[in-house]
């Protein structure tokens, strides 16, 4: 009797405690449970390229989960819960697309080590062609230079001549074959070449991916245990951390924006609007054009905007000559006399400006100056887009002086450069061109002019995102 009781206790138990577990395990919320098999996992030694994929599959799954967690909790009400759970997804999120981007950088390493084995052999082949077509040029030289004549007069039978001429017709053949190998092998060598470019842009663009989301980490993670300390307080509300938000949030948006040869600045809630407006067109990232903006303005140690000093004004419309506002200089390669003055003076026409106080770059150390207004198009290159520019802004006549044009110009012409992909690479692509007209690296990867203003860009676009756009959101 005592043993069937005992028994009896262990059965109940044991079926209390599954039921516990069940209920557990349903009562959590969608996305939660994550098979132990399918997990996004960060271990990637010694596994093939299959089981890479597999293991990027199972973080893009669980990535779509964390998305899904945190969409959800913008639909609940306001609380200091629904906001320590968004801030847990999003920390959640940030960490598994880190998990994601290692496991893709462990595939592209593969790739790449496979280019590199390919092009190798490649080489290899070529050189080899070169070789056998050094020989068979030298066989083909011995014989053109062996002349019928000669060959009668010789010692040779007629049959031994014939033998010379086969061998003249085969050496011909041959160096045919081995042109056409050469060729083959060379531009299968350049393809392999570019696709391992493009396989190593991916590689550094996951790795800034990666650095992104551990400063996103390292922000969410902060603000978790503060709004954690705060709703342990008494003397802190949920409405009185709200108030701040939204202060904080005001103060951002009123902040001036500068633009560079403008009258006025405008406010960086204007700035975003508008560069929210032309990304809905363009594809082109908000962050990133008020990065170019920043850029082009300047900005003192003091982290204020539009300090840029290079600003002049046209002191003869006949040669381009202009003069610095700031210094006095005068500049005999102020605007290209051909190509970008006539442009210029048409600009200036339709628009109802003085020529003579309308203010363009000044020069460089090099080429020309006469970029116009915040955006610093060259009068030829805003003629090329002027049409896409009152098309995207419905204006009659776009003025490069205008903040609300200036913006949407720079966002097209920037989409027109690649800037629309997105990724860190293509946007220092486009930076670089938009600065140069050429790409941030040239042949043989050495830096170009405009690499530096490509980084400086990228670095502007990340600060603005982070402390200017990231806490306006959900609010």
């Amino acid at each position: 009797m005592n043993i069937r009781r005992t028994f009896g206790f262990f059965i109940s138990v044991r079926f209390s405690l599954l039921s516990l577990f069940l209920v557990s395990i349903f009562a959590l919320p969608h996305g939660f449970i994550i098979a132990q098999q399918d997990a996004c996992t960060t271990n990637t030694v010694g596994k093939t390229k299959q089981q890479l994929q597999a293991d990027l599959e199972a973080c893009e799954r669980e990535i779509a989960q964390w998305t899904g967690i945190l969409n959800s909790t913008k639909e609940e009400s306001a609380s200091f819960s629904r906001d320590v759970a968004a801030l847990t997804a999003k920390i959640n999120l940030a960490q598994t697309n880190i998990k994601a981007k290692n496991v893709a950088i462990a595939s592209l390493g593969k790739n790449i080590n496979e280019k590199e084995i390919k092009i190798n052999q490649l080489d290899k082949k070529i050189e080899d062609g070169r070789g056998s077509l050094g020989e068979l040029l030298r066989k083909t030289s011995q014989i053109d230079s062996y002349s019928i004549a000669e060959a009668m007069l010789s010692n040779k039978n007629l049959s031994e001549f014939f033998i010379d001429v086969d061998t003249y017709a085969a050496t011909q053949r041959s160096l045919a074959v081995v042109f056409e190998e050469l060729r083959g092998n060379k531009t299968q060598t350049q393809a392999e070449k570019e696709a391992l470019a493009k396989q190593r842009e991916a590689e550094a663009d996951a790795r800034a991916v990666i650095e992104a989301n551990k400063k996103q980490v390292e922000i969410s993670q902060a603000e978790k245990k503060t709004l954690l300390a705060q709703s342990q307080s008494k003397e802190v509300t949920y409405g009185q951390v709200l108030a701040d938000r939204k202060a904080k949030a005001a103060k951002i948006k009123a902040a001036l924006f500068p633009l560079r040869d403008v009258d006025t600045a405008i406010q960086f809630g204007t700035a975003l609007q508008y560069a929210e407006e032309a990304s809905k067109i363009t594809g082109v990232r908000p962050a990133f054009l008020l990065g170019i903006f920043t850029q082009e303005s300047g900005k003192d140690e003091s982290g204020t905007f539009g300090k840029n000093v290079g600003t002049c004004v046209i002191t003869n419309l006949a040669t381009g000559e202009t003069k610095s506002t700031v210094s006095g200089r005068v500049f005999s390669n102020g605007i290209h006399p051909t190509r970008d003055l006539p442009i210029l003076q048409d600009i200036v026409d339709d628009l109802g400006r003085d020529p003579l106080s309308t203010k363009v770059s000044c020069p460089l150390s090099y080429g020309y100056g006469g970029a116009m207004g915040p955006a610093q198009f060259i009068p030829s290159t805003w003629k090329l887009f002027v049409d896409k520019i009152k098309s995207a802004t419905g204006t009659k006549i776009p003025d490069p002086w205008n903040a609300r044009d200036a913006f949407f110009a720079s966002s097209i012409y920037l989409a027109d450069l690649g800037a629309g992909a997105g990724t860190p690479t293509a946007e220092r692509t486009a930076a670089c061109r938009y600065y140069s007209g050429k790409n941030c690296y040239g042949v043989g990867g050495a830096p170009n002019v405009g690499l530096g203003y490509g980084n400086s860009v990228l670095s502007h676009a990340s600060t603005i995102q982070t402390t200017m756009i990231d806490p306006l959101q959900d609010l």
